[in-house]
């Protein structure tokens, strides 16, 4: 009571100003008032009390707030460490009542362990190998420390009734002995691995429990319960390692078993905070967890097999490494970089990787193809199988011209390398001179040497789209998209008279206005607008004020004036392209690759196992990158050495991680 008089005499004596100007409020759940007030308090509560007499104090009771009743009850009835009494000190120690048997085949051995808190432990032990009273209250006094050592007693009252056991280890007898002196040995380097043993000799009548346990585990009752051991304790190898590697556990072992700290200061106080997290359990370290009570620390080899059986084991998954992570926790298993390593066992993971999820992402930004100038690049392609037609058509070889867009198209009823040059010849060459560049895919047709050689002599450049990657040449496949999609908008029943409606289905895509020019391919072509059948049936002003002189210059003019249209279309286009640039790009995952890289190939329907069906990879390889052809197209050979014919574009690679 004296000290909350005290507290609060210092208060008003340090806040004196504001003890004068206001009614002070004070909250307690201790008498104070009735303390100060009584006629036979001690002299320094009355001097306290005149001293507080001069201010307006209301005594009021504290009424308890949430969480405030738990804390002052924690607060009042806490014990102090610093007041250990002797009680404490001799509850602490643990007793050991241990005996040993032995018979003609075998021994027994018998343990009874007190805690200081009262639990009693019993233990039967049989020695299935012949053996000596002695020796067996040996192993008996052996069990008893280890036991003991393991429930974490530090402080140990053993008591036997050997009187030699007893005498050897207290140093009243001498081990004469071979076996004798071992197992004195072995149980002198338990003993020290304590802060206290007491060894005592107590009469048999005494020690009747362990007794009864020592006799009935040399019995020949067979009993479960009883643990059977085949060797002595000097028969167990111990195994030293050759190497001990230094891990990161090392500096927390010797510290908690050995109080050993670094020479540094600041080392040494952040090994104490760190440490504070583990405990010895057993001889193995553990960390005290947030999700589960002790988590088991692990070397880098034993991480290593932990995350290889977790993952790829009896019950793997092949998961993720976050859930690789969470499964390790949860088993109980802790090293300080555990997300680090399950990041790289999973990326280097074989089946990981050739079964991993398609790619979607583009690889790199877009890089817009455009020509100089009207019908110096056309693009090529093939579109088909189509319905069968007359004359056995079924197939639709395409061109576009990528300035214009003006489109050439011509059935075939087979694709060969003939027909495809007698198109490029009447089609492209003979209508619009010879362009500077054709591309095309990776097809026999285009990609013989046939075609090569027509295209050399002509001076053509050839360029191929990579495999599977027909966004290189992109117009002509957009192209066909359309064109097909006239097709089947024009025919109902009588699929097969498409080739008699081609001709049509071409002059209505070139007088169609396309977005990225503005324009109709036939203006961008002719400079003029193409009659058509509309104006016909209904007549517009062109057609009903037509004038055939004025017609042929106005012809010459747009003839004279179609340039301007190209600049201004060709200007429109490249704002087009700028859009569908920054839509595109804003979607790209860069992949870059080097020389010397491995990489895994996307599995297409050429090179898919068709036994394999849905339960096969989606990745093949490795491969390895030994050419940059541009950036994103990459030339590939596999690991005996043999060059891929064609590069391959990024968007069906990806990196390989052995």
């Amino acid at each position: 009571m004296e000290k909350l008089a005290f507290a609060l005499v210092t208060a008003a004596r340090k806040l004196r100003p504001y003890f004068q100007a206001h009614t002070i409020v004070l909250l307690t759940n201790h008498p104070l008032r009735k303390a100060m007030s009584k006629p036979d308090a001690a002299g320094r509560l009355i001097q306290w009390s005149i001293e507080l007499s001069e201010f307006d104090i209301d005594y009021r009771p504290r009424t308890a707030i949430k969480a405030q009743a738990l804390a002052d009850f924690i607060a009042e009835f806490t014990s102090k460490d610093d007041e250990p009494t002797e009680d404490v000190e001799q509850a602490s120690k643990w007793t050991v009542n241990i005996d040993g048997s032995s018979t003609k085949d075998s021994g027994g051995v018998g343990i009874v362990l007190r805690s200081p808190e009262g639990d009693i432990i019993k233990q039967a032990i049989r020695l299935q190998y012949p053996t000596t009273n002695n020796e067996a209250e040996y192993e008996a006094l052996l069990v008893g420390l280890k036991t003991a050592k393991i429930l974490g007693a530090t402080e140990l009252d053993v008591r036997s009734d050997s009187q030699l056991v007893v005498g050897q280890v207290n140093g009243d007898y001498e081990a004469k002995e071979g076996r004798m002196q071992q197992y004195l040995q072995l149980v002198r380097h338990q003993i020290s691995q304590f802060r206290e043993v007491r060894l005592c000799r107590v009469p048999r009548e005494q020690n009747t429990e362990a007794d009864q346990l020592a006799k009935s585990a040399s019995s020949s009752t067979v009993d479960d319960k009883i643990k059977t051991v085949q060797q002595s304790s000097l028969q167990t190898t111990e195994v030293n390692p050759i190497h001990t590697e230094i891990s990161w556990m090392t500096p927390i072992i010797s510290y908690l078993q050995e109080g050993t700290l670094p020479d540094n200061r600041h080392e040494a106080r952040r090994l104490k905070v760190r440490a504070s997290r583990f405990l010895m359990l057993q001889g193995t370290l553990y960390k005290r967890g947030f999700s589960l009570p002790y988590l088991r620390c692990l070397a880098p080899d034993e991480a290593n097999y932990v995350m290889r059986e977790i993952h790829e084991g009896v019950c793997g998954d092949h998961s993720g490494a976050r859930a690789l992570q969470r499964k390790i926790v949860r088993a109980g298993y802790y090293w300080p970089s555990m997300k680090a390593d399950t990041y790289q066992f999973v990326q280097h993971c074989d089946k990981c990787q050739r079964f991993a999820n398609l790619l979607h992402s583009p690889p790199m930004e877009l890089v817009p193809m455009t020509a100089p100038w009207p019908f110096a690049q056309w693009g090529l392609d093939i579109m088909g199988p189509l319905p069968i037609g007359r004359r056995q058509l079924r197939f639709l070889v395409v061109a576009i011209d990528y300035f214009t867009k003006w489109v050439e198209a011509e059935p075939l009823a087979t694709i060969t390398e003939r027909n495809i040059q007698n198109f490029v010849w009447k089609t492209v060459i003979c209508r619009f001179g010879i362009p500077r560049v054709l591309v095309s895919d990776n097809g026999k047709q285009f990609d013989n040497p046939r075609f090569r050689q027509f295209s050399q002599e002509l001076g053509i450049h050839n360029h191929y789209s990579s495999p599977g990657h027909p966004q290189a040449n992109g117009q002509v496949e957009v192209t066909n998209r359309s064109l097909l999609k006239l097709i089947k908008t024009r025919l109902e029943g009588a699929k097969g008279l498409w080739p008699e409606e081609l001709p049509s289905i071409l002059w209505a895509y070139r007088t169609t206005v396309r977005i990225p020019t503005g324009e109709t391919p036939f203006r961008m072509t002719f400079g003029s607008e193409a009659v058509v059948p509309v104006e016909i049936g209904l007549t517009s002003f062109r057609t009903s004020a037509y004038d055939g002189q004025k017609n042929e210059e106005q012809l010459r003019l747009n003839l004279d004036l179609i340039d301007e249209v190209r600049e201004t279309a060709e200007a429109r286009m490249k704002r087009y392209q700028e859009k569908m640039a920054r839509h595109y790009n804003s979607r790209v995952k860069p992949r870059q690759l080097s020389i010397g890289d491995l990489v895994l190939r996307k599995v297409t329907l050429a090179t898919r196992n068709p036994s394999e069906g849905k339960l096969g990879p989606n990745w093949e390889g490795p491969y390895k990158v030994i050419e940059v052809r541009r950036p994103g197209t990459y030339h590939l050979e596999d690991m005996n050495g043999r060059r891929l014919s064609h590069p391959w574009n990024a968007e069906h690679l990806r990196r390989y991680y052995p």
